[in-house]
C-alpha cells in the first residue's frame, strides 16, 4: 500500500511553516547541522541514528569534521511523505534541544566543551 506523496509546492510550504531550517532539493528534504567539532558531529549522527531506528525510517547522512547533513525521502513511495516530516520534526526537536535550569548546558566560553551551533 503506497503512502500519499506531497507535491513539491506542498513540501516547500510545509517546510516554511513547520521546519524553516530544512530545505527541499533533489527530491529530498535536507538539513545541515553545524557543530564545533568531531565529537559533537558524532553525537549528532548517533542521535539521528537512534531516532531513525526507533522510527524505522532511515535518512541518508553525510558528515564532515564540523557538520552533519540529514536527507529524508520515503524511497518506497518515491517522494516526500508524512513519515519524512514526522522524523525531521523529531530530529529537529532533539538535536536543537537546549537545557533550562536547573540543567546548565555545555559551557559557551570554553572551546573544549563547545557542542552544537544552535540556530536559536
Amino acid at each position: 500500500m503506497s503512502e500519499p506523496v506531497y507535491a513539491e509546492a506542498e513540501v516547500i510550504a510545509k517546510l516554511a511553516a513547520e521546519l524553516p531550517h530544512w530545505t527541499f532539493e533533489g527530491g529530498w528534504i535536507r538539513r545541515k547541522f553545524r557543530t564545533h567539532g568531531w565529537k559533537a558531529t558524532l553525537m549528532v549522527i548517533n542521535t539521528v541514528g537512534h531516532l531513525a531506528e526507533a522510527a524505522w525510517h532511515h535518512p541518508d547522512l553525510t558528515a564532515s569534521y564540523a557538520w552533519v547533513e540529514v536527507r529524508l525521502c520515503t524511497h518506497s513511495a518515491k517522494g516526500i511523505t508524512a513519515k519524512d516530516f514526522a522524523l525531521a520534526g523529531k530530529i529537529e526537536q532533539v538535536v536543537q534541544w537546549q537545557p533550562e535550569p536547573p540543567l546548565e548546558g555545555t559551557p559557551n566560553g570554553d572551546a573544549r566543551f563547545a557542542y552544537i551551533k544552535y540556530d536559536r
